[in-house]
């Protein structure tokens, strides 16, 4: 059996969760608290990080390399579009997302607020939380002003980039982080991700000590 070590609100883990449901290949989610540096999980992956994926007879780490692998070796429904010049926007949105927004989002909201509890690393620093508050304003602009040109963010199909955003915006829309008045265009792309089946298990994601919003799992929100 295929299985994925993971933190359910990771947005890592919830790329690579979305790519495996999105090819409709089984697998058994296995949650895995790495903060405690258990031997047997170094062992899987000596950097100590989650997704760790088990299958095909291999133990791969890095979400973007898993995601990479997912995708040559099961290629239908394809998550990379066919034009080297798209799958370079598609890789180059992903990096964008796992990286800036990572950097300048994720980590000063959902990491302050959930992850510092979790690990017991404390109480949530102020600053890294408004930091945080201001930088999603500029990257939700950023999302609409791609999508007031395209039907996806990548282009007109749905990618790995669409995947990759919204791996990061459900987390933080579990902890009620994402203003989705701010933009209808960004609102509805979400509403379409959202919508698909590969989304159903992230939906029904529960993090113990953090009831999600009751918009969280509401497909028309």
């Amino acid at each position: 059996m295929n299985r994925l070590y993971h933190v359910p609100l990771s947005p890592f883990c919830r790329k690579v969760r979305l790519c495996l449901a999105e090819k409709k290949i089984e697998v058994e989610l296995i949650e895995e608290r790495y903060w405690e540096r258990d031997p047997e999980f170094l062992r899987r992956n000596p950097a100590g990080k989650v997704p760790v994926l088990k299958m095909d007879g291999m133990t791969m780490a890095e979400s973007a390399a898993i995601c990479e692998y997912l995708e040559e070796k099961y290629p239908e429904p394809a998550l990379l579009p066919a034009s080297p010049a798209a799958r370079f926007e598609t890789r180059r949105l992903v990096g964008w997302f796992d990286d800036t927004f990572h950097r300048q989002v994720t980590s000063k909201l959902l990491y302050e607020r959930v992850n510092r509890k979790l690990t017991g690393a404390g109480y949530p620093d102020s600053s890294n939380v408004k930091a945080g508050a201001r930088a999603i304003k500029f990257h939700l602009d950023y999302m609409a002003g791609l999508l007031d040109r395209r039907r996806w963010l990548a282009g007109d199909v749905m990618t790995l980039a669409d995947f990759a955003a919204a791996a990061h915006l459900s987390a933080l829309d579990y902890i009620s982080d994402v203003d989705w008045n701010r933009s209808e265009v960004v609102r509805d792309w979400y509403a379409k991700v959202k919508s698909r089946p590969a989304f159903r298990s992230i939906l029904a994601d529960q993090a113990p000590g953090f009831p999600p919003p009751s918009h969280y799992a509401d497909l028309d929100f």
